[in-house]
């Protein structure tokens, strides 16, 4: 019983060493062409931070906007926020919809794309406007880009930019993709 044991596991083992391996070469070319594909339809990761821009960055009154954030890292340029709705309950639980509009470069090429965007906050407390008191203690929020509303770079483009308030830094680190 044991050498019929013994016995098995040296062919097994000699499979092992001996690269009882087929080649499969129509498999190996669809692979390819599978992970080809994918790095020409797939999604792009992008990354940066973005920052409350300054009447001389980025003219929000002069697009009509409520603000504007000057966009770093792989979207450089300007997002003008156009708030919809907003509203904050007793608790300082704040909630936020609009549009955004950005004009600028990615991969140093130009375009512009819309957004649709919600944002979720916890501030200190509210005011009876709705509005948000006192300091942020934490946010987020979802941009998804509006299809077909891309120009330049950004024609065709579909994806979604998120961003995780920084409120000790006073800013936006941002991360998505963008797909063509």
């Amino acid at each position: 019983m044991n050498n019929n044991l013994f016995v098995r596991l040296l062919v097994f083992l000699a499979l092992i060493t001996s690269g009882c391996v087929k080649d499969y070469p129509e498999s190996s070319r669809l692979s390819q062409a599978v992970h080809s594909n994918a790095s020409e339809a797939g999604a792009s990761q992008i990354g940066g931070v973005g920052f409350f821009a300054t009447e001389n960055e980025c003219d929000a009154a002069g697009m009509g906007a409520t603000f504007a954030v000057r966009m770093t890292g792989d979207l450089e340029g300007c997002l003008f926020v156009f708030v919809d709705k907003f509203g904050c309950n007793q608790s300082g639980t704040y909630k936020e919809e609009g549009r955004e509009y950005f004009v600028g470069t990615y991969n140093g090429q130009s375009g512009t794309f819309w957004t649709d965007y919600k944002f979720e906050a916890k501030y200190e407390g509210c005011a009876n406007t709705g509005a948000p008191l006192g300091v942020e203690l934490f946010g987020r929020c979802q941009h998804p880009l509006v299809k077909g509303s891309g120009t330049g770079v950004f024609a065709g483009a579909t994806g979604r930019v998120d961003m995780k308030d920084d409120v000790l830094a006073g800013n936006f680190p941002y991360r998505g993709h963008i797909s063509y």
